[in-house]
């Protein structure tokens, strides 16, 4: 079937069935995988294919083959095993330090699969109708464009960018292009936050000051050891796995999934932290801070990380309210009292989970005379519906992924945008930048520059390697 064939059944598909992209929200009947194969037409697959198929692609290819309108259409990646699918062929030493990161394999496909080295020559490929890219950060922006530029349709995982200037140029290949884009910030699809959503910014708690939220993981003494420049596994490409960022030659605590802690290739406040900025963004109903300032170092942990063990970001929106992430890997235990998100009201306190929340009504302090300006409100997903615990509409990442290939046949707006995601992201940016600089930085959220250092605006981007260019 060619592209335009697909996407002119995909269109009559949606105008027969009168699906809506927001068949998950809260308040209509989900579309999970039994009820949608009773639908004339399902039988019309989506032909997706996956770059980066390690960690967490596996686990977003599981999800995607649980659709039943999609098809697997090829696989890339820069380390052989992935692409064969083959557990037996992983370095031993992958297998014994990091079995929860390296992927089971063996998936059974429907249908013959392409493998690619060259996430290039995928795109090449004019029976595939959109990608999923969930390759290390610093390859996002590169693969996300040409991605779109070759008419594809994006499934992009989260962080949007390594750079702030990244993702500005995402976006705006985004708008010049009809393409259908989705960014893996998965509570985007939960229904829990769709409805607090709604109601928070609505004055459900009155005026919120106060935000918080924490990623804790004690890595202490060790962290992701020491080690020293080696040569490669024979089947992984370790230039391209490199792609923009400078090279170095290779180091066993770097690649796969140890990138996470390699301020070239990722951080935490990015890769954990952006789903909780996202969420207080979201709730909050704000586009962007004004101010960041941020603390942090390596205080514990002995490691090679070039990244902080503690840090804490604060952030003063324009509209008046303080918003902070702590992120805590020398260290255990939370300090909110439930949940992972923290909203601090006049009226009441929120604190919720993906499922389920909680709200405490405020108390008066000096020199008011009310009892309470709210009452007390536990919300829980599953018994509010009746649901199931395996039920689909639970997951948040599935959810998102079944709206995005709902969108791709209807080519409506996806629940978690390029530029929902670029604001989000760009609060992580920010707070490495301050951390960096240690500056308190005041940020033009227009034009997208500090208004008060030009060594903060030199981290909007850096220089890539030759050939690569955004």
């Amino acid at each position: 079937m060619t592209k335009m064939a697909n996407k002119t059944s995909r269109r009559a598909f949606i105008a027969q069935t009168g699906m809506v992209s927001a068949g998950i929200t809260l308040g209509v009947n989900p579309m999970n995988a039994s009820s949608y194969k009773r639908i004339a037409g399902a039988n019309d697959k989506i032909r997706v294919g996956f770059i980066g198929v390690g960690n967490r692609g596996s686990q977003l290819l599981e999800v995607f083959m649980k659709q039943p309108d999609c098809e697997i259409a090829a696989l890339c990646d820069v380390y052989e095993p992935y692409i064969l699918r083959d557990r037996s062929k992983v370095d031993p030493r992958y297998l014994i330090d990091r079995p929860g990161q390296i992927p089971k394999m063996g998936e059974v496909f429907a249908n013959k699969v392409e493998r690619y080295s060259d996430y290039r020559k995928l795109l090449e490929n004019k029976n595939i109708d959109a990608v999923c890219i969930a390759t290390p950060d610093h390859w996002h922006a590169i693969m996300t464009i040409d991605a779109i530029k070759a008419g594809k349709d994006v499934y992009i995982e989260k962080p949007l960018s390594k750079t702030i200037h990244e993702g500005r140029a995402m976006v705006n290949a985004g708008k010049n292009s009809k393409q259908i884009v989705t960014v893996g910030l998965n509570r985007r699809g939960a229904p829990t936050f769709q409805k607090l959503a709604k109601e928070i910014p609505a004055g459900k708690i009155g005026k919120i000051t106060f935000a918080s939220a924490c990623h804790v993981s004690n890595m202490f003494p060790g962290g992701i050891g020491k080690m020293k420049p080696e040569i490669p596994p024979k089947d992984f490409n370790w230039d391209a796995w490199l792609g923009p960022r400078a090279y170095r030659p290779y180091q066993y605590n770097i690649a796969p999934y140890m990138f996470r802690w390699w301020e070239d290739y990722c951080n935490q406040i990015s890769n954990n932290g952006v789903h909780y900025l996202d969420l207080i963004r979201w709730m909050l109903n704000e586009e962007y801070p004004s101010v960041i300032s941020t603390l942090g170092g390596k205080y514990a942990v002995d490691d090679d990380r070039t990244i902080p063990d503690t840090m804490q970001a604060t952030f003063e929106f324009a509209s008046g309210c303080i918003a902070t992430i702590n992120v805590l890997e020398a260290s255990s235990g939370s300090f909110i009292p439930y949940g992972f998100i923290e909203l601090r009201g006049t009226k009441g306190n929120l604190y919720t989970n993906e499922n389920d929340y909680k709200i405490s009504p405020s108390t008066p302090g000096q020199f008011q005379s009310w009892d309470k300006l709210m009452e007390p409100e536990e919300y829980n997903l599953s018994k509010t519906n009746k649901l199931q615990p395996g039920d689909s509409i639970l997951n948040s990442t599935s959810n998102l992924i079944r709206n995005f290939l709902d969108c791709v046949k209807s080519r409506n707006t996806p629940f978690s945008t390029l530029e929902i995601a670029h604001r989000s992201t760009s609060l992580a940016h920010l707070a490495t930048i301050s951390l960096i600089t240690k500056e308190r930085l005041q940020w033009d959220g227009v034009k997208e520059v500090f208004t008060n250092s030009e060594a903060a605006n030199k981290l909007l981007h850096y220089e890539y390697r030759k050939p690569y260019t955004l």
